[in-house]
């Protein structure tokens, strides 16, 4: 039997773990942005090491040089994008109705009744099913400039941001040996082994993750870039640039993509006409990206991914979607590398398991 004495430590303990819990919870929130930096600077300290390591094997660089070398070429691609992105927004701002919500809810309008007349020579009356089932009471693009607002906040602390990420990746990338020392008399003698395997492992199946992830990135912006420039659809480069960039999103990104790219195609067309013009190019656009997505889906992600991460095609899709059930977008995003390291550690500690086995074999 339990005395009243165990019962009342036990109680206390446990109002001091939660109580801790608590307050880990609570500085994690006040410090999320330094996580956030910390981890982009990881992924960028896993994507530069090959380049480092490269230019110190075979340019023979020093490795404060080849670090510096790495960062300052991540640096003036991030500078080189800004350029050419923000002022091309910026110009485009206009024919895209990016800042007029009335502007934005006028075109709509105009496109939904264009939509409807031309549906109407085929006995479909698209405006009665949308007021049946109450659709367009709950249109509001007064989102918008919240949206946008938001943006314009984190370009603000851009600056800041690139500085706290570089100087992190730097002291990653150049004092890794030092780290990987100190952590070696942090760990267990017992299980250092095991451990620093996995994290050897780890930072190679990473590196190889988040190289393929911005290979598939620049392949479906150079497929969606030729679509929309066939079709001569305006700011060509800057749809296909944000919808490249959604595809960071698993299976929800493209979708979104897609919406919008149709949805700038026809306000891009605007006052033409609609049969001859916005129909014919909005439809061309759609099986374009699906013609993308269908590639991307069935060469590029699983090539890249198959072979970067050692994982099934369908083990990847499993784990995305039940991440992005428990996790939502952020699950879906942080799935495949969170599951990889999993494996990682997994294989180093549970070898005998027969399901671990079958999973890690190609690692």
């Amino acid at each position: 039997m339990m005395t009243s004495k165990e019962l009342a430590k036990g109680i206390v303990r446990a109002v001091l773990i939660l109580a801790g819990l608590a307050l880990l919870l609570f500085v994690l929130s006040k410090i999320s942005t330094v996580i956030i930096y910390l981890f982009i600077s990881i992924v960028v300290s896993l994507i530069g090491k090959p380049i480092s390591n490269f230019l110190k094997k075979r340019l023979k660089f020093k490795n404060t040089l080849a670090v510096v070398t790495t960062l300052l070429f991540f640096i003036g691609l991030i500078v080189s994008f800004v350029m050419m992105f923000v002022p091309l927004i910026l110009s485009q701002s206009e024919n895209l109705s990016l800042l007029d919500t009335n502007s934005i809810e006028k075109n709509f309008n105009s496109i939904l009744l264009q939509t409807n007349t031309y549906l109407l020579n085929h006995n479909i009356d698209l405006l009665s099913l949308a007021e049946k089932s109450n659709m367009t009471s709950k249109l509001n693009f007064n989102f918008l400039p919240t949206i946008l607002n938001s943006v314009f906040s984190i370009i603000s602390n851009f600056g800041m941001g690139l500085v706290s990420v570089a100087f992190i990746s730097f002291f990653l990338m150049k004092d890794s040996v030092q780290f990987e020392y100190l952590f070696k008399r942090i760990i267990p003698d017992e299980h250092e082994e095991k451990i620093l395997a996995s994290i050897d492992k780890t930072n190679y199946l990473l590196s190889r993750y988040f190289g393929g992830l911005l290979l598939q990135l620049f392949i479906v912006f150079i497929l969606y870039f030729i679509v929309l420039l066939i079709f001569g659809v305006k700011s060509a480069f800057t749809i296909a640039l944000i919808c490249a960039i959604l595809n960071i999103i698993p299976y929800i990104g493209p979708l979104i993509g897609t919406i919008l790219a149709v949805f700038l195609t026809m306000m891009g067309l605007l006052g033409t006409d609609f049969k001859t013009e916005i129909l014919p190019t909005t439809l061309y656009v759609l099986i374009g990206f699906t013609i993308v997505q269908a590639i991307d889906n069935n060469i590029s992600q699983p090539i890249i991914f198959s072979n970067s991460i050692k994982s099934h095609p369908l083990e990847i899709f499993l784990i995305t979607l039940i991440s992005g059930f428990l996790f939502g977008i952020t699950g879906m995003i942080l799935a495949i590398p969170s599951y990889t390291v999993l494996k990682v550690i997994a294989k180093e500690f549970l070898p005998s398991n027969k399901i671990v086995r079958m999973l890690t074999k190609d690692i």
